[in-house]
Formats: structure tokens, C-alpha cells, sequence
């Protein structure tokens, strides 16, 4: 399964707030054999989510959305959503009965727009906060608030799949250019994908769904790079 992943807002993009949302997908999904295939960071305007959006609905099986939900003034994320599938945003009957069951709000008592959700979605409750996410048509709409976001992605977890992905890492005492030949080697010989990742030492991250091939090309590997 791959999926496309969409993190919303203007702080993200100015620095003002680290992406932890993103990694933390990531490595969830990988988890779950369901593969990241693009990640990409959207001011909070309509225009530019619902054209992102539908990109990424286009190319992948899934996409997940984080950020920009509520009724601030900023809170466009709906919006954009709802503009992608080409319907529009209106109040949620299960959304306004599960935060009057399931919180501290009265229906009256809501900020206008809190449980407006486009036309035809799934309502995903919020378990760690209040406004609501969604699924609709592949696209899986989840808060910014990182504790928020993680709740609601559990429960729709098993929704993502994929064929599971063992990994060796591989760590070499060599300039990360100086292994080239050597990597090229080793994909040329094993059904394995190897991602290189330099600092004080090269990670060689190699991956497979066959534990056996993985196994033999990090050995294969190992004898054949410096470490320490």
C-alpha cells in the first residue's frame, strides 16, 4: 500500500514548529508494511491543500492529512479536503452527537465549524481532544495536536497495510562516496532495497520482505565494508 502524506500549516513552514507528525507516520506505516511514497508540507490556504491533495489521490492508494482542524480562523484543512473531492463542508450529525456524548461541549456550546466535515465523510472521533477528523475517498483527514493525531491514526491503523519489510543496518568506518561500487554490488546480487544515511559512521539500511536474502546480503555486506 503506498501512501501520500500532507502536513498543513504556515508554522511548519516557517520553522516554528518541527514536523514530528510526519516521522512518526512513517514509521507507523512502515510498521504495518504500507509505504511513505511522498511527504509534503502546505500553507494553511485552501487553494494549495485541495490541489496537493488531489495530486497525491491521483498517484497513491491512500493519503493522510495532518493539521488545520477546528474553527480558527486558520483551520482551512476541511475546506481544502472537501474542495479536492469536489463537495462541500457541512455540519456532521455524528460528530455533533459524539462530542455531546463523549466530552464536556453541549451542541450550543461549539464554535462554529468544529463539526463541519465534508459532505459524504466518515466521522473519526478525536479520543485526546475535540474536533473531529475523517476519511473520504481515500483520504484520511487527522489533527495537527501530535498526541490528537496519533489517537485518531490508531484507530484507523488496520486500515493500512502492505507486505512487511524486514531491515539490517549495516554500519561502515568509510566516506559515504567511497562505498558506491560496493552498494551497487550488493543491489545488483540481492532482491534488497539499502538506503545510506552518513554521519560520525555510514548506517547501511538494507530492507526486504525475504528475512533469508536480507540476512545474506548483510553478511555479504559486513565482510566486505570497514567498521569499527
Amino acid at each position: 500500500m503506498q501512501v501520500g502524506l500532507v502536513t498543513v500549516g504556515d508554522e511548519l513552514l516557517t520553522g516554528d514548529t518541527v514536523n514530528t507528525n510526519a516521522a512518526w507516520l512513517g514509521e507507523r506505516l512502515a510498521e504495518r508494511g504500507a509505504s511513505v511514497e511522498r511527504v509534503v508540507v502546505v500553507p494553511d490556504r485552501i487553494a494549495d491543500i485541495a490541489r496537493v491533495v488531489n495530486e497525491l489521490r491521483a498517484d497513491y492508494d491512500a493519503v493522510i492529512v495532518t493539521g488545520g482542524l477546528g474553527p480558527t480562523h486558520d483551520d482551512l484543512t476541511m475546506e481544502g479536503v472537501a474542495a479536492a473531492v469536489g463537495v462541500p463542508v457541512e455540519e456532521h450529525e455524528e460528530a455533533v452527537a459524539w462530542i455531546t456524548d463523549h466530552t464536556d461541549y453541549e451542541a450550543g456550546d461549539l464554535v462554529a465549524g468544529t463539526t463541519h466535515l465534508p459532505k459524504g465523510s466518515r466521522m473519526l472521533p478525536n479520543e485526546a481532544g475535540v474536533a473531529p477528523g475523517c476519511v473520504v475517498e481515500g483520504i484520511y483527514v487527522l489533527p495537527g495536536v501530535p498526541e490528537e493525531m496519533e489517537a485518531m491514526f490508531e484507530s484507523v491503523a488496520d486500515e493500512f497495510a502492505g507486505e512487511y519489510r524486514h531491515v539490517r543496518v549495516v554500519e561502515a568506518d568509510e566516506p559515504e562516496s567511497a562505498l558506491v561500487e560496493r552498494v551497487a554490488q550488493l543491489r545488483e546480487r540481492f532482491d534488497v532495497t539499502v538506503g545510506s544515511y552518513p554521519g560520525e559512521h555510514v548506517r547501511l539500511k538494507l530492507q526486504s520482505p525475504d528475512e533469508d536474502e536480507l540476512d545474506r546480503a548483510a553478511a555479504w555486506l559486513r565482510e566486505r565494508v570497514d567498521s569499527t
